[in-house]
């Protein structure tokens, strides 16, 4: 798949964020739905986003890599909406002219976690995805989407919401993890990451993406080594200012994608 960098990430981070065009796409591009779900026990509306994209397109996860574009969800017009938890399932990982990118190709579904204002009534689930687009080209695009979802249903669970639901990455509890270590050093660039990761391996090839917890900082892609049980990621961090990134380690946030599964790893220790 041929893709030719739009603007790196560390590019991002320096300049302003792209300027996403509201673009009409035809369904020879991308097409999109609202697939409406199911309340769950807690009063919580399962629902999803569905994009569906020609052969030969991708877009990006919620991290997209060195060449990638960051999606970005804007909920306006909704009634009966308090929050919105986006999850993400477990991306590809691409590789162009040594840039890599993490995002999802032909389909994806992003379950919908819909905390409503009222429960026991009616969300009007309206607003906007930026994302990015690549084939050829990589293009910044802009799609409104808008849907129901009732308070109650009879129907059964969509079997395209618990298919994604599936292949979420699992938390470190469910994978194993027994430690996440992080050290941090400065650097000319910013400050240097290290982190030890006691965990089984999950399947070859295996990478990873560490998040900054903070705005305004753009992260490396780690180089990764394996020795056993233990995984040793080490990464750069980058400020858009010029003062050195401040980061607490309870906020770091690190996935590691595997062959065989995903890894979810939210905070560390020193």
């Amino acid at each position: 798949m041929k893709c030719a960098l739009y603007l790196s990430a560390a590019a991002i981070v320096a300049a302003a964020s792209p300027v996403f065009a509201q673009v009409s796409f035809g369904e020879d591009v991308m097409s999109h739905r609202i697939i409406p779900g199911w309340v769950n026990a807690q009063g919580q509306h399962v629902a999803a986003l569905e994009i569906t994209l020609a052969p030969g397109w991708k877009t990006y996860w919620r991290v997209p890599g060195d060449a990638g574009i960051p999606p970005r969800f804007l909920w306006d017009g909704t009634g009966n909406l308090n929050t919105v938890d986006v999850q993400w399932p477990t991306p590809d990982v691409f590789w162009q002219h040594g840039l890599r990118s993490v995002g999802y190709k032909d389909r994806v579904v992003l379950p919908l976690v819909v905390h409503p204002t009222t429960t026991g009534q009616d969300i009007t689930l309206q607003g906007r995805m930026d994302l990015g687009l690549c084939a050829d080209v990589c293009i910044p695009a802009s799609f409104e989407f808008s849907g129901t979802l009732t308070a109650s249903s009879s129907a059964p669970k969509p079997a395209a919401i618990v298919a994604a639901l599936a292949t979420l990455p699992y938390s470190a509890s469910e994978a194993g993890v027994t430690a996440a270590r992080c050290a941090f050093q400065p650097s000319q660039t910013g400050m240097s990451i290290e982190a030890k990761i006691t965990l089984p391996p999950t399947g070859s090839p295996e990478e990873a993406v560490i998040e900054a917890p903070m705005p305004g900082v753009w992260v490396s892609d780690p180089k990764t080594d394996r020795q056993g049980n233990t995984l040793t990621l080490r990464a750069n961090m980058v400020s858009a200012s010029d003062t050195p990134p401040v980061v607490n380690r309870s906020d770091v946030r690190i996935t590691v994608i595997g062959g065989n599964y995903s890894v979810d790893i939210q905070g560390c220790t020193g």
